[in-house]
């Protein structure tokens, strides 16, 4: 290929328009999972939830890819098919277990026999949250799948160029919709007469319009391998020795930063996501304000990391000091969840939670932005579809289980002092890991606290 005829890469439009299509199918599974968090109050009054039920909905989201190894699976699709069968596959699975949640908590459902039926085994939890769990599930699976190919995708897209910043950029997209949905579901959920039916709808009918702008990506996706391939940069069928194999997966296990970054991901995520599904229902119940209020506080907690996100991106590009961000992320993360057990609780306060909201939305900005683009620098291009989906294995444990034993503790103690003090917990275990992390990365020299764009000489 002469200096002429450029990669589609190359060209900023093309590569940005890219990552905005991605962006936004993740933009609208980020609503999907949180469009029922403000309703909590709401679906335990209307469907007979309590704070165990609604723990175990949360749960489900994860349980097909830990405990069947779906995401284990989904790497090894996604490093054998290519991001552009992976992501239909994860997109369609998203839509498809939305459509099953939907009808799980709709009031058709409720007059059926079928749910009936539900209703008369493990008595435990509604026939409603049983079939609402079955579609978070499904859900589930192709929203982490999708996560792992939008990143593959984006270092594929992105290699030599932009790297972190355009991961930031996304991450920043995505978490917008976490913003949206806490406005938006309780107003679509008042004016439809306190239904919790129709947020769930309109985001469902969302996902679809996802589904849609990834269809748009793979056709450009298609034209940019084909210019791989007369580049001689990419052959049309992978060779023996870049084809994906289970001993590969020996390769992933084996390491120890695998392991470290692996378990620093979970420790991380779990304070943070299972504390997004209680967090307005926290606020309600510490401040005394209805849940459209408390919603309306908490979706202040990804503004700050939307902004800075791109610029934390940006900044270990050019700068570097991936480790050192995460370890001061897990820092924040500590103090901002000991701030929530004991001084807001002292000293209630909507000023004084929107200020701890957007603080910890800063750690959420210096974990993710270092976290994500550090994966390449350790592991082999070749399996790194099948490390990223491992990572999000290992985080899906925490992720499935956390909510229960929150949910299980909320019912028991009835307050939120424990919970707060476990996600706590989780935040010094991920500050342990970054400081291993950073020694690993000195004595070893991975170079995380060095910038992904090279200078040339």
């Amino acid at each position: 290929m002469t200096k002429a005829q450029k990669l589609m890469n190359d060209s900023a439009i093309a590569r940005w328009s890219v990552l905005v299509l991605i962006a936004l199918m993740m933009f609208f599974g980020y609503m999907f999972v949180d469009v029922m968090s403000p309703l909590k109050s709401l679906i335990e009054s209307s469907r007979g939830w309590d704070s165990s039920v609604f723990g175990t909905y949360a749960a489900s989201e994860y349980f097909l890819n830990v405990f069947c190894f779906f995401l284990i699976f989904a790497g090894i699709i996604l490093d054998k098919m290519g991001v552009r069968f992976t992501g239909l596959l994860s997109a369609s699975l998203m839509v498809f277990g939305a459509v099953i949640k939907y009808i799980g908590i709709s009031d058709w459902f409720q007059a059926t026999a079928f749910c009936g039926w539900l209703n008369s085994w493990w008595v435990a939890l509604p026939g409603s949250a049983k079939m609402a769990s079955l579609g978070f599930m499904i859900f589930g699976c192709g929203c982490e799948m999708a996560g792992t190919t939008v990143s593959k995708a984006i270092a594929k897209w992105f290699k030599g160029k932009e790297m972190a910043l355009a991961m930031g950029l996304e991450m920043a997209i995505a978490r917008l919709g976490v913003f949206a949905v806490m406005w938006i579901s309780p107003l679509i959920a008042a004016k439809f007469d306190n239904s919790v039916v129709a947020p769930v709808g309109f985001c469902t009918a969302l996902l679809i319009v996802g589904l849609l702008f990834f269809l748009i990506f793979t056709f450009m996706d298609r034209k940019f391998d084909s210019q791989l391939v007369a580049a001689g940069l990419m052959t049309t069928e992978k060779s023996p020795e870049d084809e994906f194999h289970i001993s590969d997966l020996g390769k992933i296990f084996s390491s120890k930063m695998f392991w470290i970054v692996a378990l620093l991901c979970v420790l991380y995520y779990s304070a943070i996501f299972p504390f997004q599904r209680y967090a307005p229902n926290y606020l309600e119940v510490t401040l005394d304000i209805d849940a459209s209020t408390a919603s309306r506080l908490f979706s202040c907690f990804p503004i700050l990391a939307m902004v800075l996100t791109p610029f934390l991106g940006a900044f270990l590009d050019f700068k570097g000091k991936g480790a050192s961000m995460l370890m001061a992320g897990a820092v924040i993360m500590i103090v901002c969840h000991l701030s929530f057990a004991f001084l807001l609780p002292a000293f209630p306060s909507k000023w004084l939670a929107v200020l701890l909201i957007v603080v910890l939305g800063v750690s959420f900005s210096l974990v993710p932005a270092a976290l994500w683009p550090s994966v390449p620098k350790i592991i082999d291009e070749t399996i790194l579809g099948s490390a990223y989906c491992l990572i999000f294995w290992v985080q899906n444990i925490g992720l499935c289980l956390v909510p229960l034993l929150i949910g299980v503790v909320l019912q028991h103690t009835g307050g939120y002092l424990m919970p707060m003090l476990i996600f706590s917990t989780f935040g010094v275990l991920a500050f342990i890991l970054t400081f291993l992390l950073k020694v690993e990365d000195k004595n070893k020299g991975y170079h995380l606290e060095e910038p992904n764009v090279k200078k040339e000489a």
